[in-house]
Order: structure tokens, then sequence, then C-alpha cells
């Protein structure tokens, strides 16, 4: 225990200097916090929830192959358009893996949580995302894809291969030791293997979750008296985000944020 007899200017002064030297600290390391008291609650956090893409796979090295009908350059180049729009992981990872110039001005354009997005652009309608979405036939597919769907014509499909970020497993096995870890993805359990293998400790991993699933289960273990730190891809998780003690946005897009979030890193 320590006493400190100090006149009370300087007590007054210690918090706010205290403080706002770490918000400085965490600033240098391109982390950002909302004010002062998210340290606090971060204090006291003792579980971490991690999404999946986006936030501990990187957008920017992910493998992206197509599996389908042959795609000409005016129809890349519209997808591009349509892809523009949306700041979903995935839809990022895409459209900077498409190697071709913007064309055409979208219209209608709409975005489906946990489903895809559609607009038209040129007069044709495009549709990206879940098979559900565009109506195909869901295959027994463990690959994280985005189907494609041009004027009502099954074009085939984008296969995605995640790239975990890099030091992940260190930084995790460092956390385990002093938090209940766990990561809730929204895709399927092809990666299931893969995640074991850099979170061999964690608490639960659990596949095919909504926006809502992943709200509903940080809500329940609160009600058990944990206190949650949530790090999520931003719009995409904004309602977890909202929900836990802590929110954490995780982004390598400066434009791309959520003012759900405590704090961008």
């Amino acid at each position: 225990p320590i006493l400190i007899i100090a006149c009370p200017c300087a007590l007054a002064l210690s918090a706010p200097f205290a403080l706002g030297n770490m918000i400085r600290i965490f600033g240098k390391e391109k982390f950002y916090l909302k004010n002062t008291n998210v340290i606090e609650a971060m204090s006291k956090i003792d579980s971490l929830v991690f999404d999946k893409t986006g936030t501990i796979t990187s957008n920017r090295k992910a493998e992206i192959s197509f599996q389908g009908e042959i795609l000409l350059e005016k129809e890349l180049s519209m997808i591009k358009t349509l892809l523009r729009s949306s700041n979903h992981p995935l839809s990022r990872m895409l459209y900077n893996h498409i190697n071709i110039t913007e064309q055409g001005t979208l219209t209608n354009f709409k975005e489906i949580t946990s489903q895809g997005i559609q607009g038209d652009v040129e007069g044709f309608n495009i549709v990206l995302g879940a098979a559900s979405l565009v109506g195909v036939v869901e295959q027994k597919n463990l690959d994280t894809v985005i189907h494609v769907r041009i004027d009502k014509k099954i074009k085939g499909k984008f296969i995605f291969k995640n790239a975990y970020r890099k030091g992940l497993k260190n930084i995790i096995d460092r956390l385990e030791k002093s938090y209940r870890i766990s990561v809730l993805s929204g895709d399927n359990e092809g990666e299931k293997t893969s995640l074991e293998s850099q979170f061999p400790n964690m608490n639960e991993l659990l596949f095919n979750q909504k926006p809502e699933d992943k709200l509903n289960y940080i809500q329940s273990k609160q009600e058990s008296g944990k206190k949650i730190m949530m790090l999520g891809d931003g719009l995409n998780d904004a309602g977890a985000l909202a929900q836990s003690n802590v929110g954490i946005a995780v982004s390598e897009d400066i434009n791309v944020f959520s003012p759900a979030c405590d704090a961008i890193l």
C-alpha cells in the first residue's frame, strides 16, 4: 500500500496527466482511444473476443482466385465499381485484387448484412455475396467465397485463402496467460484447423456467426460477470463493438472506422 501526501492541486492534476500521457503513448503506436475513460475500462477486462476476417487476417495478403465463366474486362470493371461502396473486409480485399480501372456509375446500391452487396452499373444489375443472395444452391464448400451474378446470370465465384497477421501466434500466446480468448467468425469452418493452430488454448471458436449472434454472445458472457473487449472490423461488427465493455475496430484503411467503437487500431 502507498500513502501519497500532496497538495490538492497535485492530486487533481495527477490523473489527467497520467491518462493523457497514456493516450499520447498509444497514439504513437497507432492505437487511438475515444477518451481517457477507455483506459480505465481496459484495466478491468478479463475476456478478449476476436472477429476473424479483417481482424486477425490481413486484407492485403489474401490469395484470391476465380472459378467459373471467364469474366470480361468490362464485367470486372463494373464489379470493382460496385465493390467501392462497401467497407466489408472481403469487399476491400477483392477491390484491391481486381487490377482494372473502375467503369460506370453505380446506382441503387444496397448492402445486406452477412449476405453481400448489389447495385446497377451501366444498366447491368450486379449481385456479389453469399450463395443464398445470388440464387445458387449452397454446396458443402468450406472455402470463403463471393458469388457473382450479372443480370440474373450466375458467373462463378471468387475464392479467398486468408493470410493471418504476422506475429499473431506470439501475441495470442502472451494474451492467453491473462485473458479468456474466443474467436467468432461469420465464415464457415473451412479454416478451423488453421485457427486451432493459432489459438491452441482458446476457450471458444464459433463459425457462421451473424452480427446479431456476436452481439448476443457478448451479452450472455457479460451477464455471467465477464468484462469483454471485442476486436472487430468496424462497421460489420458495430453491434458487438457497442455491446462490449471495450470495442476496438482494427483497420488497414484510415477511411474505414465505426462510431460504435471505443478505439481504433
